[in-house]
């Protein structure tokens, strides 16, 4: 893996790391790759956190759907809900695809230089 591919995926797994917005999987796959960065079996580590951030990223309308639901007023409480609704439905309009939480933003940076990064 080139250097400049390498240091971007390393600073993209520690925010997924430090953010609370990343499920326990991605955080894995994130671990996985940092504990390989530099070594043998990094690419397929790099391999394995891109796919999880492929699996993981959620679409803006998963996230309008998710925060009007029960489920997502028992996660984030109704009021905070309602907000987080609202807030995908203005990012929707403004022409967002994905959920701009910090985990989402760390995953669409890395699909967006996918090719970069497996070649």
């Amino acid at each position: 893996m080139k250097d400049c591919a390498r240091d971007f995926l390393v600073e993209k797994a520690n925010e997924l790391l430090n953010t609370a917005s990343c499920c326990a999987e991605l955080k894995e796959a994130a671990k996985a790759f940092l504990d390989a960065a530099g070594k043998e079996n990094e690419e397929c580590e790099a391999k394995k956190l891109i796919a999880e951030a492929e699996e993981d990223i959620i679409t803006v309308d998963g996230l309008i759907a998710f925060a009007g639901s029960d489920a997502g007023a028992a996660v984030f409480g109704a009021e905070k809900a309602k907000e987080v609704k609202k807030h995908g439905e203005e990012i929707k309009a403004a022409g967002a695809k994905y959920c701009d939480c910090p985990a989402c933003a760390a995953c669409e940076a890395i699909l967006a230089k996918k090719d970069e990064l497996t070649a």
